[in-house]
């Protein structure tokens, strides 16, 4: 049975996350999703790092400050990062054959080299960032 109390905690808790979900997009450094920069960076052949996340997956919250931290490796400075919302971007979760949030993609050369899904371990991380460096 709903009580006021449990309705009051409820509203309070949707409102905390909706006031922190932004700051957790922000702590894997991983840019907004746009089809033509992903585009210009598959034909410079330069790394890239595709991450379909979604603000209310506890996985994804794990994987941020774990990409964020490795994203801002000198070993890294070259790779372009991109994050997809899994409920809002379907069309392109769809387009590059993902099936889940908390994927991870790597692309070297302008092809997909690897994909991880629900990975939480720091060093299989950074194993497959190595993949597209």
């Amino acid at each position: 049975m709903l009580t006021r109390r449990n309705a009051l905690f409820a509203t309070l808790g949707l409102a905390a996350m909706a006031a922190i979900g932004p700051a957790f997009a922000d702590m894997s450094g991983s840019k907004p999703f746009d089809p033509a920069a992903f585009d210009e960076a598959l034909k410079s052949g330069k790394p890239i790092l595709v991450e379909i996340s979604a603000p209310w997956c506890p996985i994804c919250k794990t994987q941020k400050p774990i990409l964020g931290k490795l994203l801002a490796d000198p070993k890294y400075k070259d790779m372009a990062a991109f994050e997809i919302d899994f409920d809002t971007g379907k069309a392109n979760v769809r387009k590059l054959g993902a099936t889940a949030q908390s994927t991870l993609l790597v692309y070297r050369d302008g092809k997909e080299v690897g994909r991880s899904v629900g990975e939480t371990q720091p060093e299989w991380i950074e194993d497959l960032l190595d993949k597209a460096v």
